[in-house]
């Protein structure tokens, strides 16, 4: 099978290639999936999980990738719950191979089934992004209606759908971000927009929640808008500056089948709405990775397109 693959921490982006891999082995209660859609965070080859498994051992050549949607291709000794030729949805192990590639083996339990009228290219988008700001809005930041947060870019791929999340449970919300994200911002539903680069972040005032995405200075100013009681969640670090009489938070996103479940069905029903910026061919995934070639919105690797067939089963 094809597969991107990277094989020196030092290479980077330039590191990413094209290559020829044997045909993933399906381990107990695993799913060998047929990859339609995949998505990646740009930052994932300096995470430790890229290059090591899950005893901390060496594994090269890597398969880089987390978000994919496709179609249930074999099933690994045990496995209950799927069925072959079943659409899914859902997130690679952080520490195997990833899921740009034809086909690559998950864990079971960290699928959902994706109804045949979602798109594998919205459905790429929901698995990291769409879970990541579910658990950091109300697992971890205890989000409730009538509260205020203020979420840190807020155009990006997390940030995005966390405002449309925010919004629909009835918080009041306070959206950053470069100049050029206002108007996606404002139009995901954000009651207000600070620009990072022109307006002073102390002049949010006191929130509930803040959900933080960019790390650094940002982060460590963000500990001061937190009111007593709130909350500073982030992906991006630990924080180093706590806020007084408030929690600080830091979590990786992990697997919810269930939960993926009801993203998908939000977004049957229109009520959240992935932005999908490039969609490239897997040959293309090296490219996509380098900053200054990403557009607006998520970018998604298309590996195959749906047929006829496919697109009617369950």
């Amino acid at each position: 099978m094809q597969a991107i693959t990277v094989r020196d921490r030092d290479a980077g982006v330039g590191g990413l290639t094209l290559s020829e891999l044997p045909y993933p082995h399906a381990a107990e209660n695993d799913v060998i999936v047929r990859v339609h859609a995949a998505g990646f965070t740009p930052g994932e080859l300096a995470w430790p999980g890229t290059w090591t498994d899950r005893a901390g051992r060496e594994r090269t050549p890597s398969v880089p990738g987390h978000e994919l949607s496709g179609v249930v291709a074999e099933l690994g000794y045990g496995t209950t719950g799927l069925t072959v030729g079943q659409r899914v949805f859902g997130l690679a192990d952080w520490s195997r191979n990833g899921s740009l590639a034809e086909y690559t083996a998950v864990e079971a339990r960290n699928l959902a089934p994706l109804p045949a009228d979602v798109d594998h290219s919205m459905a790429a988008t929901l698995s990291i992004s769409g879970l990541t700001a579910w658990q950091g809005l109300f697992d971890h930041g205890q989000l409730r209606a009538g509260q205020t947060v203020l979420i840190h870019g807020a155009a990006g791929g997390v940030g995005s759908i966390a405002v449309q999340l925010a919004r629909e449970a009835g918080a009041r919300v306070i959206a950053t971000g470069r100049s050029a994200d206002r108007d996606t911002a404002l139009g995901l539903g954000a009651d207000a927009f600070m620009d990072l680069q022109a307006d002073r972040l102390e002049d949010a005032g006191e929130v509930d929640v803040v959900f933080d995405v960019i790390g650094g200075t940002i982060l460590d100013r963000s500990a001061a808008l937190v009111r007593a009681g709130g909350t500073l969640v982030t992906i991006a670090a630990p924080p180093a500056v706590k806020p007084e009489g408030g929690r600080a938070v830091f979590f990786i996103v992990e697997a919810d089948r269930a939960r993926l479940a009801d993203l998908a069905q939000r977004l049957r029903d229109g009520r959240l709405k992935p932005i999908v910026g490039d969609v490239r061919p897997l040959d293309e995934a090296p490219a996509a990775f380098a900053p200054g070639r990403r557009r607006h919105g998520r970018t998604i690797i298309r590996i195959v397109s749906d047929s006829p067939t496919e697109a009617g089963s369950q």
